[in-house]
C-alpha cells in the first residue's frame, strides 16, 4: 500500500496564511486571533506561520502591507479626477468580495497592541502622505479626509448595506467623488 504524497506549493500556502489571516484580523481583532487559529483555518501546521512569517506580528505586518498596497493603489493617481474615478471603480465593485472590506477594517480596527497600533498608523500616515505631497498641514488633513470618506463608504455598502449607497453602481459613485476629491485636494 503506498500513500501519495501531497506536492508542497510554499507559493500557494504562503497565500492560504495571509487570507485567513487577513479576515481573522479584521473580524476578531489582532489580540483575539491566534496563529494556532490562523493555521487550523488555513489546514497547516501552525510552524508554517513562523517558517514564511517569523511570527504572528509578521503575519499580521504582511497583511497589513498588503491592505495598504490594495488601498494605495488609488493613491498613485495623477490628479483628483483619476482618484475619484478608482475609487468609484474600487468602491463600486462587487460586495461579494470581501477582501477590500477586510483591507480597510485591518487598517482602521485598534488592536490592543501598541506596536500594531503604531504600525496601522504608519501605513495610514503613508497613504495620507502619498495623496498629499509635501504631506503636511492642511493638505495632509485633507487627504486624510479623503482616506476617511472611502473608508466610510465601504463601511456603509458593505457592512451597514445602508441604501441608495449599498447598491450605488459605480457610476453613480464618480460624480460624488469627483466633486468631493476635488474640492478637498485642490
Amino acid at each position: 500500500m503506498t500513500t501519495e504524497r501531497r506536492r508542497r506549493d510554499s507559493a500557494q500556502t504562503r497565500q492560504d496564511l495571509l487570507d485567513v489571516a487577513r479576515n481573522r484580523f479584521a473580524r476578531h481583532g489582532y489580540a483575539a486571533t491566534t496563529v494556532r487559529d490562523i493555521a487550523d483555518e488555513a489546514r497547516v501546521n501552525v510552524a508554517l506561520i513562523n517558517r514564511y512569517f517569523t511570527s504572528k506580528e509578521g503575519l499580521f505586518r504582511a497583511c497589513l502591507t498588503f491592505a495598504a498596497s490594495d488601498v494605495s493603489r488609488e493613491e498613485t493617481a495623477t490628479g483628483p479626477a483619476e482618484i475619484a474615478a478608482r475609487l468609484a471603480h474600487r468602491l463600486g465593485s462587487s460586495l461579494d468580495d470581501r477582501r477590500q472590506l477586510d483591507a480597510l477594517l485591518l487598517l482602521i480596527r485598534t488592536s490592543g497592541d501598541e506596536r500594531i497600533d503604531d504600525l496601522r498608523r504608519s501605513v495610514l500616515r503613508s497613504l495620507s502622505e502619498k495623496l498629499a505631497p509635501g504631506g503636511s498641514g492642511e493638505a495632509l488633513l485633507r487627504s486624510q479626509i479623503v482616506l476617511a470618506a472611502a473608508v466610510g463608504i465601504s463601511l456603509m455598502r458593505a457592512a451597514l448595506d445602508l441604501q441608495p449607497i449599498a447598491s450605488a453602481t459605480e457610476d453613480d459613485l464618480r460624480e460624488p467623488l469627483t466633486d468631493l476629491i476635488q474640492s478637498l485636494l485642490r
